[in-house]
């Protein structure tokens, strides 16, 4: 099922977020009592974890993907574990792009698969096992901070600037998966991506903190041309401003739930609308892999990936982690 929408008072602490807050008490002890009570399994190979404190749009994904193609570039073979969440398949199971769709393994892997192989597994442990066996030298472990079962050589806790830790606030009344000190003890580093608006790095001043951003690779495509634009993600609002940075001019925007899985109707109505306007239709590389093949014909995708400030800080990082 698709995730339900990024509720709007996340962002800010107010009467509804106040409401909720005995639950979010008893969510956060939950989370706490996980980390404590599980022993978690020595891999025989480094593992690499990066993941997140709020639920969902921190820019994982893209994070991973410029790990697994930085290192696959340093020789190493590196294999990516995913929980494949909205996918039907328990796994261990290797994901093949051609022949599994998002609806099996989730629309994640689908794209992490195109950089590395990528390992779809409910049990972290059994996934680490499986890729060890295929013989993985370095697991890099998506969406996996709040998981304890598998330990980790070096931890990165990805941080949207744009939107930080929202209300600061633990599920229902937040986005926080988890309390944010021991969160953010937890990682050994954390990456900041793009300008901290939110005011977040006297939070971070513990740890080392690498910046990055998102760079579009194809604004060509789009400058100066009129766009309707769509995306089924935590936070439409982040691809829509990547496409008006790249010169687009979007005449209309259609913000769905993360993971949304599109109808036949709905595309269709996308199309029209985009035609009537003499407009591109586009959408997110994560989006794509949910449509059908058959339906992918004719919508462009904002292709982006991560550029890094200090790309010799990450390397030193990697490389104590590979070497633990």
């Amino acid at each position: 099922m698709p995730a339900p929408p990024t509720p709007d008072f996340w962002a800010r602490q107010g009467l509804v977020s106040s409401l909720l807050q005995p639950l979010a008490w008893t969510y956060a002890l939950a989370a706490a009592a996980r980390q404590g009570w599980t022993r978690p399994w020595q891999a025989p190979v480094p593992v690499i974890c990066i993941g997140n404190l709020v639920a969902g749009g921190a820019g994982k994904t893209p994070v991973t993907l410029s790990l697994a193609t930085r290192l696959g570039a340093l020789g190493r073979r590196v294999h990516i574990l995913s929980r494949g969440y909205g996918g039907s398949l328990a796994g261990p199971i290797a994901v093949d792009p051609t022949r599994h769709a998002a609806d099996e393994v989730g629309d994640e892997p689908l794209l992490l698969a195109q950089a590395a192989p990528c390992w779809v597994a409910r049990d972290r442990v059994a996934g680490a096992q499986a890729a060890v066996a295929a013989g993985a030298e370095l697991l890099l472990l998506d969406d996996g901070l709040q998981n304890p079962r598998l330990a980790k050589h070096l931890s990165l806790l990805v941080v949207d600037g744009g939107y930080g830790f929202g209300n600061r606030r633990v599920l229902p009344a937040g986005p926080l998966r988890e309390r944010l000190e021991p969160g953010i003890a937890r990682a050994d580093a954390a990456v900041l991506m793009g300008k901290d608006a939110a005011g977040i790095a006297p939070l971070l001043a513990a740890k080392p903190v690498l910046r990055a951003r998102l760079e579009a690779l194809n604004a060509a495509e789009f400058a100066g041309r009129p766009v309707v634009a769509f995306a089924g993600i935590a936070r439409p609002e982040k691809f829509f401003a990547s496409l008006e940075a790249a010169g687009g001019r979007l005449v209309a925007r259609h913000g769905f739930a993360d993971h949304h899985r599109y109808g036949a109707g709905e595309l269709a109505r996308l199309r029209t609308e985009a035609a009537v306007a003499g407009a591109l239709l586009v959408t997110t590389a994560k989006d794509r892999v949910r449509l059908p093949p058959a339906q992918r014909v004719g919508i462009g995708v904002l292709e982006v990936a991560v550029v890094w400030e200090d790309a010799a800080a990450l390397d030193a990082l990697l490389a104590r982690a590979c070497h633990a």
